[in-house]
C-alpha cells in the first residue's frame, strides 16, 4: 500500500513538473511573439508617419498621394486623388478596374511593402476625384500580393 502511494506521489509530481514546464513554454513563446508583433507595429507607424510627412506627393502623372492611415488590424489605407478626373464624367469602373491590375502587380514587386508582405497586412486604396469627391476603394488582401 505504501508503495501504491508513492507511486501516485511521484506521478502527481512529475504531472505538475510537466504541467509547469508546458505553461513556461507557452509564456515563453507568448512573450516573445508578443514582442515581434509590437516591433513590427511600431515599424509600420513610423513608415507610416516617414510616408505622410511627404504628403501631398504626385507619385505618378495624374496621381497624387494625400495621406496614408492604419486602420483596424494590420490595414493600412492610402488615400489618393486622380488629379484629371471627375466623377461626373469619367467611366469609374474601367479606371478602377485598371488601376487595381497595376497596383497588384505594384504590390508585389514593390520592396517599400516588403514589412506589410511579411506581416499579412491588407492594402486599401481609397480614390477621390478631383473635387475630391469619392470614387472607390481598391482592397488587396495579403494572399493576393504575397
Amino acid at each position: 500500500m505504501t508503495k501504491t502511494l508513492k507511486n501516485m506521489r511521484k506521478s502527481t509530481v512529475l504531472l505538475l513538473v510537466l504541467i509547469g514546464i508546458a505553461v513556461a513554454f507557452v509564456v515563453y513563446f507568448q512573450f516573445y511573439l508578443g514582442e515581434k508583433e509590437n516591433e513590427v507595429n511600431t515599424e509600420v507607424v513610423e513608415l507610416i508617419a516617414k510616408y505622410n510627412k511627404s504628403c501631398p506627393l504626385n507619385i505618378q502623372e495624374g496621381i497624387r498621394l494625400d495621406s496614408v492611415s492604419l486602420h483596424e488590424e494590420k490595414t493600412v489605407q492610402y488615400n489618393l486623388t486622380l488629379l484629371n478626373v471627375s466623377k461626373e464624367t469619367a467611366e469609374v469602373s474601367v479606371i478602377q478596374e485598371e488601376i487595381r491590375k497595376s497596383l497588384l502587380s505594384t504590390a508585389k514587386a514593390n520592396t517599400g511593402l516588403q514589412v506589410f508582405r511579411e506581416n499579412d497586412y491588407t492594402l486599401n486604396y481609397s480614390y477621390s476625384d478631383k473635387k475630391k469627391v469619392f470614387l472607390f476603394d481598391v482592397k488587396i488582401l495579403p494572399d493576393e500580393y504575397k
